[in-house]
C-alpha cells in the first residue's frame, strides 16, 4: 500500500479535485484505491456520496471505531471512502493532548494496509494536527497549486512544513510533486505560473490540470470527472496525472510503514 497526502494550506487550489478525481482514475486503472476525508469541510465525502455514512473519520480517530468500519464503497469498483465531517474539528483538539498525536492515522492505517493499493488523503486548508497526521501517514505527498500568484507565494509554508516533518516526524516522507491547477491557456498569468513552478520547483508533475467547467460540475452530480464526462479534457488529465504518480511511486525505495503491522520499524 502507498499512502500519498494531497495537502496545501491554502483553500480553493484543488485539493479535493484532486484527490477525488486522481482517485478514480486510479481505482479505473485497477487498483484497490481508498480516498481519506481529513478536511472537517467534508467535500470528498460529498462528492463521493458517503454525505449519510454512520460512522466517519471522528469515530476512528477517537477510538470509538476501527477504520475498517467507518470505510463506505462508493459507487466505482476498487474505489472506497472514509468520509469525514464537522466533528473533525473537535476531533483535532482531542488528540491534542495525546502523546502519540501526530501518528493516530499512521496507527489506524495498518489494520487497512492488506486491502489497498493506494490512498489518498485529502487534507485540509491548514498546516495544522490532522494535516500532520497525513504527512506522518504519508509516503508521499503532493501538492496541488492554482495557477494565481497568491497561490504561488503560499507554497513557501507547505514545503517549509514538508521538511520540518521530515526532520522532526518522518523521515521517510518524499515530495512527489506540485500540481498546476485551475490553469487557462488563454490567459498570461496562468502561463506564467505554470512556468515559475517547473523552473523553481524540479518535481513539479508533467500533467496541467485545466480550468474546466466540467470539473466544477461533478461534485454536485456527487461522481468523479472519468465517470461525469470520461471524454472530458479534465478527465483526460486526471488519467494522465494518476500515471504520472503511480510511476513516481513505484521509484520510491520500498516503504517500511505498511508491511506485517510495523511502524518504522516498532511492531504496531
Amino acid at each position: 500500500m502507498s499512502v500519498v497526502a494531497v495537502a496545501n494550506q491554502k483553500g480553493g487550489v484543488g485539493k479535493t479535485t484532486t484527490a477525488v478525481n486522481l482517485a478514480a482514475a486510479t481505482a479505473e486503472m485497477g487498483r484497490r484505491t481508498l480516498v481519506i476525508d481529513a478536511d472537517a469541510q467534508a467535500n470528498a465525502t460529498s462528492a463521493l456520496g458517503a454525505q449519510h455514512a454512520s460512522l466517519r473519520m471522528f469515530d476512528a480517530l477517537l477510538g470509538e471505531a476501527s477504520l475498517r468500519d467507518c470505510i463506505v464503497a462508493t459507487s466505482w469498483p476498487l474505489l472506497d471512502v472514509a468520509p469525514s465531517s464537522m466533528d473533525l474539528v473537535a476531533a483535532e483538539m482531542e488528540l491534542a493532548s495525546r502523546t502519540d498525536r501526530e501518528y493516530v492515522l499512521r496507527t489506524l492505517l495498518l489494520d487497512v494496509a492488506p486491502e489497498y493499493e493506494l490512498v489518498l488523503i485529502d487534507c485540509g486548508p491548514s498546516l495544522g494536527l490532522m494535516t500532520l497526521n497525513a504527512l506522518a501517514a504519508a509516503d508521499g505527498a503532493i501538492a496541488p497549486v492554482q495557477c494565481e500568484y497568491l497561490a504561488l507565494e503560499g507554497l513557501t509554508a507547505l514545503l517549509e512544513t514538508v521538511r520540518r516533518v521530515q526532520t522532526h516526524v518522518h523521515p521517510g516522507l518524499h515530495l512527489l510533486g506540485v500540481i498546476a491547477t485551475m490553469y487557462d491557456g488563454r490567459t498570461r498569468l496562468s502561463q506564467d505560473v505554470a512556468t515559475q513552478l517547473k523552473s523553481h520547483i524540479s518535481s513539479t508533475f508533467d500533467t496541467i490540470i485545466p480550468r474546466s467547467i466540467r470539473l466544477s460540475e461533478a461534485p454536485s452530480h456527487q461522481r468523479p470527472i472519468i465517470d461525469y464526462a470520461p471524454t472530458s479534457r479534465g478527465a483526460e488529465a486526471y488519467r494522465e496525472l494518476a500515471g504520472e504518480l503511480l510511476r513516481r511511486l513505484a521509484a520510491l525505495p520500498p516503504s517500511t510503514i505498511y508491511r506485517g503491522g510495523v511502524v518504522d520499524g516498532v511492531k504496531a
